[in-house]
């Protein structure tokens, strides 16, 4: 993925079109979680040292292509403010005549950031004139929103059809690190799979399983492999429709493909819910499982403690709902130790490390939860691919 960063271009008195991924989670008007926007910072700041205009477009949360209040990216606007420490034009559309003009009478060397672009069912369909639209606001066009590259729309790949198009730092990062561990991997190079179905993450398996040395799974996804080694799973997680996969994923994988032999059960899912852990031979009919067992955790520490690559995307067990984290704990605890570059998918791996408190300690935490599954799938992104080669 050797692609044309914005290192490669001049800047200098230009006005950059930039999509970042400002997709942030959002209560009553308030950002609860602002990483994606500090992850973009390193890219804004270049942009304005050498002179540009930096003319900012995202998307936020699912408003269908309508125009709904409580997906505006003024609050964004705002935050984004206090993190730059200068202002932040906000246009309250993100086309139009009103627009252009706004952003052709922006002072040199300032920063605006347009509204979702998602107000339009236009984005989403990729239609080629509203990414015209769009590319009429700036000179250079860079892409930043390595969580939304999995996606070909107008702000994402459209756009780079009319502009100069270059990746900006975070993407570059993004690739680099996402790129090296399928690539070269210093080794041994261990992938861990959790989250709750095989069916997602099937063209991953694949396409790990022949490049690492071993594979570790766990959370709700683990259950349907032991459903098909034969074991009796209770009422834990069934993806029924993936267990002819698992049971030819089992047969060709030897010992590479390490499973749990211990997990936390209890009869639902809730918080301080009674628990036991119990051999995944002995689960109980009336139980479901819910985390990897001490053993399984102490098992999975020093596979990963003896690493050197760590691609981590899904955890191990609930970890949202206590007492159901202490495997996805111990396990990153172990990460953190290895001194083995770590790399995790964004999403609910992302949450987990933050969580949990490890997240400072990892070598890189992707943005894209969806964007890095592709990308350990083989797959190509269509933000990625519209860009310019280097």
């Amino acid at each position: 993925m050797q692609k044309k960063t914005v290192r490669d271009i001049e800047v200098q008195g230009k006005r950059v079109l930039a999509r970042v991924d400002f997709n942030v989670p959002m209560q009553d008007g308030q950002i609860t979680d602002d990483r994606r926007v500090r992850e973009s910072l390193p890219t804004i700041q270049y942009l304005l040292e050498r002179g540009a205009t930096v003319i900012l477009m995202s998307h936020l949360g699912r408003p269908k292509g309508q125009r709904d209040p409580k997906y505006s990216l003024r609050p964004v606007a705002t935050r984004l403010e206090q993190l730059l420490g200068r202002p932040v034009h906000f246009f309250d559309d993100c086309i139009g005549a009103a627009v252009e003009a706004g952003v052709a009478s922006l002072p040199p060397n300032s920063v605006a950031l347009l509204e979702n672009v998602r107000f339009y069912p236009q984005e989403e369909a990729n239609d080629p004139e509203f990414a015209r639209a769009l590319a009429r606001l700036g000179e250079v066009y860079v892409n930043d929103a390595f969580g939304s590259a999995h996606r070909a729309h107008a702000s994402t790949e459209g756009v780079a059809h009319y502009l100069p198009a270059v990746a900006g730092l975070l993407m570059e990062k993004e690739l680099r690190y996402l790129g090296q561990a399928l690539a070269n991997p210093e080794r041994p190079f261990v992938a861990i799979l959790g989250g709750a179905k095989v069916h997602d993450k099937i063209g991953v398996i694949q396409n790990l399983l022949p490049k690492v040395d071993k594979l570790l799974i766990g959370g709700g996804m683990a259950f349907t492999f032991l459903k098909a080694q034969g074991y009796e799973i209770g009422k834990s997680l069934l993806d029924a429709d993936s267990l002819e996969f698992a049971a030819q994923m089992l047969q060709g994988a030897g010992d590479k493909l390490v499973l749990p032999t211990d997990v936390v059960v209890a009869p639902a899912l809730a918080p301080n819910a009674p628990t036991q852990t119990v051999p995944v031979s002995q689960i109980p009919p009336d139980q479901m499982g819910l985390d990897i067992g001490a053993e399984t955790a102490r098992m999975f520490s020093e596979v990963v403690r003896n690493a050197r690559t760590v691609v981590w995307n899904g955890p191990l067990g609930a970890f949202e709902t206590p007492p159901f984290e202490q495997g996805t704990r111990a396990v990153l605890q172990a990460l953190a130790e290895s001194g083995a570059v770590s790399i995790l998918g964004g999403g609910d791996t992302a949450a987990a490390a933050e969580q949990l408190g490890f997240a400072d300690r990892m070598t890189h935490i992707s943005t894209g939860g969806g964007a890095s599954l592709e990308f350990l799938e083989g797959k190509t992104l269509p933000g990625v691919a519209a860009l310019v080669d280097a």
